[in-house]
């Protein structure tokens, strides 16, 4: 039981809303419910004062030196810290110097790695990275995916799956279903970065209005590429036809998917994506770039279809067989839901807590 349990929770808080910092979030009071006793500590907090985040590189440091200062004092008082870590800088910045305090403090630290990058970053940088790792306590991971990433580096790890909040994400909302419409209405859930093609998607989508030519794409997040996104849909001569939100918020998100038809994850790299638990638990049909995590989180043709990275062809061809196959987009919709279910509180808590009372119990069997 976590009644009684004193945690340092660390990493990211909304805003902007992600799947790491809403994780953060929704763990922070499903622990509280639980009886324990949480305290946040916030690895992108506001700078002080606001005009520093105009400043690249000093910004750094103004955000990192609070940082360390919150994790020195809450060492001080909590039992054991649980490091929501991500690949790249924000290990680096925020991941290690928690765990290295830990070991100071002399706290047991959990490692809770998720970032669908891993394989990369630890192929350049594992030299700087494993002795943090050795100093912890225990690393949990939400996927197989990155259980093997880990494994082929000589390190374990448990798997505790990412958790889905059902009473905000449920179908019993009324989603409208591909079957019923000659204007189906595809969305997109990621960041405009990168990492997430959603070049592919609008290449994909041009496919689409060939055969459905009052089809509506809905790209909802922020980032870099909105501008060169925007003017690659006016030169596929579909700016009517696709809309880009900025940031959309829980409450907001939920809203969307209940009005989508489709939902597409183009990312080139993944772990155990959010977006998609979302997707599956509201009754939406997903078409998914087939890498990292993602085969390990839905089942090609049983619970999502699974095409190759930057295929758009592929991709279309995917969202045209849901379309156009009614008895198949409600049967992957209907085992989408059931397959979510593993992924609640109800079935997460247990897996959880029980790394918890490991290393509690390590530690004190270790004075």
């Amino acid at each position: 039981m976590a009644s009684g349990m004193r945690i340092g929770l660390v990493g990211p808080l909304p805003p902007p809303s992600g799947g790491m910092a809403n994780q953060t979030l929704q763990l922070a009071k499903l622990l509280r419910a639980e009886g324990a006793t949480v305290e946040l500590v916030q690895v992108n907090r506001p700078y002080r004062p606001h005009w520093i985040g105009g400043l690249k590189g000093i910004r750094a440091v103004f955000r990192l030196i609070p940082y360390l200062a919150h994790l020195w004092q809450s060492a001080a008082h909590v039992r054991l810290f649980h490091v929501m870590a991500n690949s790249g800088w924000s290990w680096h910045l925020f991941a290690a110097p928690a765990i290295w305090i830990a070991r100071i403090r002399g706290i047991p630290v959990v490692v809770n790695y998720r970032g669908g990058e891993a394989d990369a970053f630890f192929d350049k940088s594992f030299a700087w990275i494993k002795p943090s790792l050795r100093q912890t306590d225990a690393i949990i991971v939400p996927s197989g995916f990155l259980e093997a990433v880990f494994g082929k580096r000589g390190f374990s790890t448990s798997i505790v799956p990412n958790i889905i909040d059902l009473s905000r994400f449920s179908a019993e909302t009324g989603v409208a279903s591909p079957w019923k419409t000659n204007n189906p209405h595809i969305i997109v859930t990621r960041n405009l970065e990168p990492i997430y093609d959603n070049g592919t998607v609008l290449r994909a989508f041009s496919i689409i209005k060939q055969t459905f030519p009052g089809a509506m794409l809905t790209i909802a997040g922020i980032g870099p590429e909105r501008q060169a996104l925007e003017k690659l849909a006016a030169g596929l001569g579909m700016t009517e036809a696709v809309s880009f939100t900025g940031r959309v918020d829980n409450e907001g998100m939920a809203d969307l998917y209940r009005r989508a038809d489709i939902m597409v994850n183009p990312s080139l790299a993944d772990n155990m994506p959010i977006s998609v638990l979302e997707a599956l638990a509201s009754g939406v049909p997903v078409v998914s770039t087939d890498v990292g995590g993602v085969p390990y989180l839905v089942e090609h043709g049983k619970t999502a279809l699974l095409v190759p990275v930057n295929d758009p062809a592929a991709m279309a061809g995917a969202i045209l067989t849901l379309l156009n196959e009614p008895a198949k987009a409600r049967q992957i919709s209907e085992a989408g839901i059931a397959s979510v279910q593993q992924y609640t509180w109800p079935k997460v808590r247990d897996r959880l807590l029980a790394v918890y009372e490991q290393v509690l119990a390590k530690k004190q069997t270790s004075h």
